[in-house]
Formats: C-alpha cells, structure tokens, sequence
C-alpha cells in the first residue's frame, strides 16, 4: 500500500492517516513490522495510533462460538505477535463515525459531505447554532457551510439561495422548526491550484527590496553627495606655485643687472678706496 508515493508502514502511520486504511490493513502492517528490529520498543506507539481509528480487544478464548460473536458485531479477527514468545488474537473493527462528537480533526477529512449530512441529521434535530463552537470549528476545516432560515413555504423558490447552492453541488440538510426551514448547505472545500504561467512568474519574481533604515539612508547620503568644487583663488595658487622645465629659457636664468656704465666705475672707486684703508 502506497500514500503520495510512500510506502505505508507502522512506522509511517498516524493519526490522520490511519483513517484511510481498513482492518485487514492493520493486520498485515503489522504482519510486516514484526521483523523489524526495533518492533518491541514502538510496540506501544503503533498501538496508540491504530486505536485513535480502531476498537481493539483482545480475545482471551479463542472458541468459534466467540469468534463468531465479534464477527457478527463487525469485527475482523487474525492472530499478532507481541514479541518473540507471545502472540495473541485480536478483534478489530473501524471506529464509526455517527455522532458530532464522533468527530475530529483527523478524520474530518476522510468522510464526504454526504455522510456529514448523515452525522448533523442525528443531532437531535438541531439546527447550526445548537453546535458547540469546537465541532463547527472541526467540521468547517474541511468544508465550506452556508446555512439560511426562510419560510417553509418559500425557501425552495426559483432562482432562490436553496436551488443556487444545489447548483454548486452541495449537500442540503433541512430542518423543520414550525412554519420556517433552516437549510445547512454542506460542500468539500474547493483545493486551487495556480495555473503554470503563474507558477513560474511566482518563482521568478525578484524579491523586493528590503526597507532601508534612517542610518542606512544617511549613510548612503554621505557617500554619494559630491565633494565641493574648488575655489579659483585655490586652484590659482596651486597653478602659481607650479613650474614646467620645459619652459625654462635662458632668461630664466639671467642675474646681471641693467645699469648706467658710470654708475658702475663710481661704485668700483669706492670698493679700492675702501681696501686701501
């Protein structure tokens, strides 16, 4: 037996789960899992989850006239080995679903809305709101419930809630109270699936940019503003302050003096003069 590609087994039953197979499933699970080596030590676990879904009793006096008797009330029985000295036999029977308080998160999901309407219609005749509000909460985790109350004589009228929601395929549970019907529309929940196309551009939609904080901003802020532009008295005196070789000439170099010739004697006369002295 495979579940979604995955082999069924003790050890990967659960509760939920365990709602999907029958008593001659359990039997031979178990059958399977006696060889295991660690069998004896999830022993108790195994149990707990068959009987979350099960009624299991074991038979102490295995005499056809009993067998017989568990048999006529529904039961399947087989011997099962608890471990490698004891083996035992067993009744097994489905737990039946026929309450409200019967139900539960995990086999909520395994009935159909036709056999919830069975379950709601043993309610005593109550309506919706008689529910506590743990089993709505249990029932509409796996379906969609609308419910109305109208005048008996008009509840069923042409082209009313009552002949739309039976178009959508519900299931209608109607309940009496004088001259009015409450009406209990009951639906399996509608499971959609994105088409391809959406899928993909799903995957491929760039991640969005996360929110920058008030220090990331101003952080940002003072890396990018541009540096202020230099000043012309600043970029004119590095200009001065530079020279070029290549424009140096002869002239550049010059040290003599420009003068009057008799200026020159007279300054030569008084240097003689003075070393004379």
């Amino acid at each position: 037996m495979k579940r979604q590609g995955q082999s069924l087994s003790l050890k990967t039953l659960t509760k939920n789960n365990v709602w999907e197979i029958q008593e001659n499933d359990i039997f031979r699970l178990w059958s399977q899992a006696e060889r295991d080596s660690d069998f004896k030590e999830n022993r108790h676990r195994y149990m707990d989850v068959i009987k979350s879904a099960f009624m299991v009793e074991e038979i102490k006096l295995d005499r056809p006239e009993i067998l017989k008797k568990y048999q006529e009330r529904g039961f399947k029985t087989n011997n099962v080995r608890m471990d490698d000295h004891v083996t035992v036999k067993w009744a097994i029977k489905k737990k039946p679903i026929l309450r409200v308080t019967d139900l539960t998160m995990e086999n909520i999901h395994h009935i159909s809305a036709h056999k919830l309407i069975k379950v709601l219609e043993r309610n005593f005749g109550g309506g919706w709101d008689s529910l506590s509000k743990s089993v709505q909460n249990i029932i509409q985790s796996a379906f969609d419930v609308t419910t109305t109350t109208m005048p008996t004589n008009r509840i069923k009228n042409p082209g009313g809630l009552y002949e739309k929601k039976c178009n959508e395929g519900y299931e209608v549970l109607e309940i009496p109270k004088g001259g009015w019907t409450e009406a209990i529309f009951v639906r399996d929940k509608m499971v959609f699936e994105l088409p391809p196309e959406e899928e993909e551009e799903k995957v491929v939609a760039a991640p969005e940019k996360p929110k920058e904080s008030p220090e990331e901003k101003l952080e940002e802020t003072v890396q990018t503003e541009p540096l202020p532009a230099e000043t012309e008295s600043t970029g004119q005196e590095e200009e001065d302050d530079s020279f070029d070789d290549e424009k140096l000439t002869e002239e550049s170099y010059r040290t003599t003096y420009e003068t009057n010739p008799e200026d020159l004697e007279m300054q030569a006369e008084e240097v003689t003069d003075e070393e004379e002295f």
